[in-house]
């Protein structure tokens, strides 16, 4: 506001010279006999009256302007402010984060309905180890080319990379750090879609692998259903079934904490069945290549579509 009012002053100083100037320019010579004043005398001197008039106006404007708007920024902010809440001095610089709501019905653990305790950490984006994410590209690799010659069907069901920030914002809501194997898939296809989708797993009834926000979703329902119990926070859901006909999906989960691979066995409950999620992959790609069994269940393909096929019993 000073160099408004500094503007308006020398803008009047110079109009003020500019019109002397001007008048002694009109004025003639002193040694000439002097003429008589022009008859519009008058009007000249009430249009220099304007002239000074309006230069005062302007400063004045420039003035009312200056002084008024602290009082009027003070009064707007009165207005917002609810009554007994005293504004922080940043409050109007740094505008406060939206409120996070839950989905309805997920439990939180304050509320006593989680197994996994609350956690609150920085969204950290962590490097992986560059031989992990080789071997496991390697491995996709195999994967895919065997899908997309004999099952294309399946292999269009495939997602496409995930993103890092995405992973490391999945990690800081959960609290968990997902192993580096797991990462590494994520970045190269995140999860799978459809009604086909290609699952890692081999049920009869079909897979799929979890996106990353399905991996952290899956996580935070599995954690309230678990609250009393049979159920670790640092078990990391990355696989589902899809079969409609079930109550609810069975999930295949890599634990954080030693790295296995653990789901449902069959006399229920959790139970380890895999050394690491890159095992996994691997296997999964030798019995596709080879058409060799997994766990009782052979890879075949029926219209483009990969099935898993349990092996007949040999006759006795």
């Amino acid at each position: 506001m000073l160099k408004l009012v500094r503007l308006a002053l020398t803008a009047a100083v110079l109009t003020a010279i500019a019109i002397r100037l001007r008048r002694r320019a009109r004025l003639p010579d002193r040694r000439t006999e002097p003429s008589p004043p022009p008859r519009g005398g008058s009007v000249g001197h009430a249009r220099m009256g304007l002239v000074w008039a309006g230069i005062a106006a302007l400063v004045a404007l420039v003035l009312t302007v200056a002084l008024i708007p602290g009082q009027t920024l003070g009064a707007a902010s009165a207005r917002r402010t609810p009554v007994g809440v005293t504004p922080s001095p940043q409050s109007s610089l740094t505008p406060s984060p939206p409120a996070v709501t839950p989905p309805a019905g997920t439990p939180t653990p304050e509320s006593g309905g989680s197994a996994c305790p609350a956690v609150s950490r920085p969204v950290s984006v962590r490097p992986i180890d560059p031989a992990v994410r080789r071997d496991v590209n390697r491995q996709w690799r195999r994967v895919e080319r065997w899908l997309r010659a004999n099952a294309p069907r399946t292999y269009r069901t495939l997602a496409g990379p995930g993103r890092a920030a995405t992973i490391a914002v999945a990690e800081a809501q959960m609290g968990v750090d997902l192993p580096d194997d797991l990462r590494a898939s994520l970045l190269r296809h995140n999860g799978s879609r459809g009604r086909w989708a290609f699952g890692l797993g081999f049920w009869a009834d079909g897979s799929a692998n979890l996106g990353i926000r399905q991996i952290r979703d899956s996580w935070r329902l599995l954690c309230g259903r678990s609250a009393a119990g049979g159920w670790e926070g640092t078990w990391i859901p990355f696989l589902a079934t899809t079969d409609p006909a079930a109550a609810a999906p069975s999930y295949a989960v890599a634990d954080a904490a030693g790295g296995g691979l653990l789901w449902e066995g069959e006399e229920g409950g959790m139970a380890p069945r895999m050394p690491s999620y890159y095992a996994l992959v691997r296997a999964v790609a030798d019995a596709l290549e080879h058409g060799t069994p997994l766990d009782g269940r052979r890879p075949v393909v029926v219209r483009g579509v990969l099935r898993w096929q349990a092996e007949s019993p040999p006759r006795g």
